[in-house]
């Protein structure tokens, strides 16, 4: 089906340690200041689709997440759907509330991602992670990473206690990029360097501090080669959008909309390691339903969830060849004045990375980098913009995956 949705309003509140609010408070100050950017109020409203991946988890808000959120703001009787999806929760949900509006079910739509991960039992937070692989087969995971490690000589990696096992899953796929294409622990640190950069003006990322290749490769090591600023951290926040029809954002006067114009979600599945997979598969449908190639994109905001991980998605989507994704970062391409800024907002990396509310979050920023509304960290012209959101693993490839395509 080919997508014709229309971002009518976005919001999101700031990313970052948020002991003292609650998911409900979170998820509110997002969908206000979505209605509101939208200017809609919440009785506009038709459906709502709520990505969450781990309350149950951290805050014991199991099965009713997405009512209990926005029965808090006086929002009640409309069909509210629940989203987890691992890291691709948010994605998703925006991916099931375009899908309707395209076939003209719903006019006016929500899609809301929000997660807390902070929690003073930090055993609780990493078990959010933990349980995004085969929990039937983790001992097996977790053995093979601590063999990989070894037989790479990688003292400091293995599926550490203290960590998200996907830092060792993310260092294990470093070790093999570097082995084959001859990419350096500099390059990779250069992901952390830039993306900092564009946290630095963000001032809803999670951190603002400017680091330079020499700081990222200064700092504790967390799994060889990933040092602590090359791994995402984990936060709160939530991010929210009012999706409409075109002809619903006409009859409002929406100015300047951006529209969703393909929005493509896949699971992983077993295949070679030289075959293809969920975000090539993903990012080639994208582009065949927009009509448009990678050369065509003016920024992208990734899921840079590791350092390694903004690199090797160069090359999945498709913005340099296979191997060449060290070159790139070398390049400059990928920075502000870039011919291709990638994650403009911080990424991962710096504007942080509350589970659920990642996906959404990537939307609000090129929305509003479409709509010339980012001050700093603006791209000049940008017109067509991409979102590339995965989650979960399942033996080599991810769980889910997710790529969205923007265009104003």
């Amino acid at each position: 089906m080919k997508f014709n949705a229309v971002i009518g309003g976005v919001g999101m509140t700031r990313f970052g340690k948020h002991m003292e609010t609650g998911l409900k408070a979170l998820g509110a100050e997002a969908v206000q200041a979505a209605l509101t950017d939208a200017g809609v109020d919440a009785n506009a409203l038709e459906a709502a689709f709520v990505g969450n991946a781990a309350a149950g988890l951290v805050t014991g808000q199991e099965c009713i997440r997405g009512q209990v959120i926005l029965r808090s703001i006086g929002v009640g009787r409309i069909p509210v759907v629940n989203v987890e999806n691992a890291c691709a929760s948010a994605s998703t949900a925006l991916n099931q509330a375009c899908a309707m509006v395209s076939a003209g079910y719903y006019d006016t739509v929500l899609a809301l991602g929000v997660e807390k991960l902070y929690h003073a039992d930090k055993k609780k937070s990493f078990a959010a992670f933990s349980g995004a692989v085969d929990v039937e087969v983790v001992q097996m995971l977790l053995e093979a990473l601590r063999q990989s490690a070894q037989a790479q000589g990688a003292e400091s990696a293995g599926a550490g206690e203290k960590r998200s096992m996907f830092m060792d899953i993310y260092a294990a796929a470093a070790r093999a990029h570097m082995q084959r294409y001859g990419t350096t622990v500099e390059q990779f640190a250069g992901v952390t360097a830039k993306n900092s950069f564009h946290g630095s003006l963000n001032a809803r990322a999670q951190f603002h501090d400017v680091l330079s290749v020499a700081d990222v490769l200064a700092a504790p090591m967390i799994a060889e080669p990933l040092t602590r600023p090359m791994c995402s951290p984990i936060g709160d926040g939530a991010a929210a959008v009012v999706v409409m029809s075109a002809r619903t954002a006409r009859a409002r006067g929406v100015t300047h909309p951006v529209r969703v114009v393909s929005s493509v979600l896949h699971s992983g599945w077993d295949h070679g390691v030289d075959e293809p997979g969920t975000v090539e598969l993903c990012a080639h449908e994208a582009f065949e339903e927009a009509g448009i190639g990678p050369a065509d994109l003016h920024v992208v905001e990734c899921h840079d969830a590791s350092a390694p991980a903004e690199l090797m998605a160069y090359e999945s989507l498709g913005l340099c060849a296979k191997g060449e994704g060290g070159r790139l970062i070398d390049s400059g391409d990928t920075k502000l004045g870039g011919r291709i800024p990638v994650n403009t907002s911080g990424g991962l990396l710096r504007k942080g990375h509350p589970v659920g509310a990642t996906g959404i979050a990537q939307i609000v920023e090129l929305t509003e980098q479409l709509q010339g509304r980012c001050g700093a960290r603006q791209v000049a012209g940008a017109k067509v913009a991409l979102a590339h959101n995965g989650g979960g693993a399942i033996g080599i490839d991810a769980a889910a995956m997710c790529v969205t395509i923007l265009m104003r």
